[in-house]
């Protein structure tokens, strides 16, 4: 199944449209759902949740493993590392998010996105946007993370940005050591380069990656690539 854009994209559509033609929220969802091909937003949700990729995604992680999530803005990498964490809380497993780039607010819009609340989560959710975020910095905030927690770090490239903290391979290294001793799944989401030519109608790859300096990625264990809603996880060999 294929949606023409993310499902939290076509609830925004379907707002709008309820706003715009001032009609009832569920009748401009229904239309959103019978432009997808569906008889009814209720018949469209529940076809989601049955091919919801962050649950198959989950399920190929294993304890231990570093992993780097990719994709072209707007393309919903940030999403899928966010669902990803929150599937791993739902099956009881404490659930981190670091990020430079979202704020407190914005962090409780994405769980909005994804019809849930921070709250109903408690403890095992915890959120981090310091400006001293790095490798270390995060591998000391998870001192006292459950095993089988889901680490999402937003994003790769930004910690290669400060001059006072370690190269960004020195501190994927550190981040690495701490999923194995921690035994935890660390999510790093990265930007893909300019130069990744979409019509080609292959999804991106290591290659793409944007590094603006070096990074052998054979240290991730898994790379998962997102286009168009096309998804591809894969063995880092």
């Amino acid at each position: 199944m294929k949606l023409s854009a993310p499902i939290y994209r076509l609830k925004r559509e379907a707002k709008l449209m309820s706003r715009a033609e001032r009609i009832p929220l569920h009748e401009a969802l229904d239309r959103i759902a019978r432009t997808e091909g569906f008889g009814s937003w209720s018949l469209l949700s529940a076809k989601v949740a049955e091919n919801k990729p962050a649950s198959s995604v989950l399920s190929e992680l294993k304890e231990g493993e570093l992993v780097l999530l990719g994709a072209r803005s707007g393309h919903g990498k940030t999403l899928l590392g966010f669902e990803i964490m929150i599937e791993a809380m739902k099956a009881g497993r404490d659930g981190r998010l670091f990020t430079l780039e979202y704020t407190d607010e914005e962090v409780h819009g994405l769980f909005g996105h994804v019809d849930e609340k921070a709250s109903d989560y408690g403890s095992r959710f915890g959120f981090d946007n310091s400006d001293e975020i790095s490798g270390d910095y995060i591998a000391d905030k998870l001192a006292g993370v459950s095993a089988g927690a889901v680490v999402v770090v937003d994003y790769l490239q930004i910690l290669d940005q400060r001059r006072e903290t370690p190269d960004l391979a020195a501190q994927m290294q550190t981040l690495k050591d701490c999923a194995r001793a921690k035994r935890v799944v660390i999510i790093l989401i990265s930007q893909i380069d300019r130069g990744y030519r979409a019509q080609t109608g292959e999804l991106p790859g290591l290659s793409d990656v944007r590094l603006p300096n070096p990074l052998d990625l054979a240290i991730f264990d898994k790379a998962c690539f997102l286009h168009n809603g096309e998804m591809q996880l894969e063995e880092v060999a």
